[in-house]
């Protein structure tokens, strides 16, 4: 089973940038898209109907922004459109379709960066999505939480660590959250179980050279509930082409859907 997350900050733009010829080449049974920017009626052009993909979406109300989508092979059991509550799923953060004993989610967690106040409401989400993702833990099936988490977790993780330490995406209390998430709760780095070397990033500043440098963050991620973690097989960042400013992480697992 192959699955794949991109943050593609504006699903047009990236089709635009060749995104879906490489789609097109992955063999991946689900897509998670995050910070698609569109509403789905924009999207009508065949380029964004791969052939043999289902297609789901959770548009922000206002146009133009964050907003989520999961491409599949496979036709779920259910699908989830939003995580009811609505200051969130007015701005599209949040899809999970359903497979017999797996949840494919696509989450799209806020940016703090821009302001304080927008860091006030990422803490908000924070503190309410740890009871929800220990809530899942408690149900008979396995997640993936596929998406922009908007959280370097480790030194590891970002390049210049030392001058970010007050930055919003590697401050002390999101990075304690992330741990908590996996050593308390039990969730999995999926990426992390088959790499564990420096400078893999999958976000990268569009200033300077940024790109050029390799000066990056990796805040794309795929948490897996522990049931999974033997399953995974090869991990990928993929930087050969730039679709966003975030590359595409592809996670190989020994599971059949």
């Amino acid at each position: 089973m192959r699955i794949i997350s991109i943050n593609t900050n504006g699903i047009r733009a990236a089709a635009r940038k060749g995104f879906f010829d490489w789609f097109s080449k992955q063999d991946a049974d689900v897509i998670c898209i995050q910070e698609t920017k569109a509403q789905e009626w924009q999207l009508d052009d065949e380029v964004f109907h791969p052939p043999g993909y289902e297609r789901y979406f959770m548009d922000a109300e206002k146009k133009g922004y964050s907003g989520v989508a999961i491409y599949t092979r496979h036709r779920p059991k259910k699908i989830i459109k939003g995580i009811g509550w609505h200051d969130v799923d007015m701005e599209g953060r949040y899809i999970e379709v359903q497979f017999d004993k797996l949840s494919v989610i696509s989450l799209y967690m806020h940016s703090g960066s821009s302001s304080e106040e927008r860091q006030s409401v990422k803490f908000d989400f924070m503190d309410r999505f740890m009871p929800y993702l220990q809530k899942l833990r408690r149900k008979r099936r396995e997640f993936i939480i596929c998406g922009d988490w908007n959280i370097a977790h480790k030194k590891i993780d970002i390049k210049n660590w030392r001058s970010n330490q007050k930055n919003s995406g590697f401050l002390p209390e999101e990075r304690d959250w992330m741990s908590r998430m996996f050593d308390e709760v039990g969730y999995v780095d999926a990426f992390r179980v088959v790499n564990q070397n420096e400078h893999e990033y999958t976000w990268w500043s569009n200033r300077g050279q940024a790109w050029a440098n390799n000066t990056g963050w990796r805040i794309d991620y795929q948490i897996i509930t522990p049931g999974l973690k033997d399953t995974v097989k090869a991990a990928n960042i993929y930087r050969d082409e730039r679709f966003s400013d975030h590359a595409p992480l592809t996670i190989d697992y020994d599971y059949t859907i």
